[in-house]
């Protein structure tokens, strides 16, 4: 009989797979350097080494691969394998939001929405209109959370934001 789909989902890779894996990654493979740094992240049967796992999702992310771009913009912003850098964690999870991934469209919503309140009323409006079309974005795409948050900036907006907001969303390439 064949194994569980839990055994499946949770085994870590044989040595003859993860020599594989890292012979592909070291070729320049993008996928096989974004599932590199996912194997050293989860401990590859070891301890996790998070410094190995961000220089494989940094070789990933410099090839445009969006899901790397956005868990090395989270590496930064938790100091996780690199040290703590507010502005690199923006730079990569922006770089993956623009290229479509909703998670990074989330998160990026998350941080102009918490700008908001810090900026001038100038600089609230924009950020507020950036969160709002950062979780229409996501929101289309499933993502989590992302429905109910421009729903609720929706509420505080005016119309004409509203309006400027949606339009946004629709000159956003990905939303083509």
């Amino acid at each position: 009989m064949g194994q569980s789909w839990f055994t499946k989902l949770f085994r870590r890779p044989s040595e003859d797979a993860l020599e594989k894996l890292l012979t592909d990654a070291e070729s320049g493979d993008a996928r096989a350097q974004f599932d590199a740094g996912l194997s050293f992240s989860n401990g590859c049967g070891k301890a996790p080494d998070y410094e190995q796992a961000a220089a494989w999702y940094l070789k990933a992310a410099n090839q445009g691969h969006a899901r790397a771009q956005y868990v090395l913009g989270v590496m930064f912003a938790d100091g996780r394998g690199v040290p703590q850098d507010d502005a690199k964690a923006l730079t990569w999870i922006g770089k993956a939001a623009e290229r479509g991934y909703p998670e990074a469209q989330h998160t990026l919503g998350l941080w102009c929405r918490r700008a908001s309140f810090k900026d001038s009323p100038v600089g609230a409006l924009e950020s507020t209109l950036e969160a709002y079309k950062w979780f229409r974005l996501a929101s289309a795409q499933g993502c989590k959370g992302s429905e109910a948050q421009f729903e609720c900036l929706a509420v505080r907006m005016t119309q004409q934001q509203v309006i400027e907001g949606n339009r946004r969303v629709a000159i956003f390439p990905a939303a083509a």
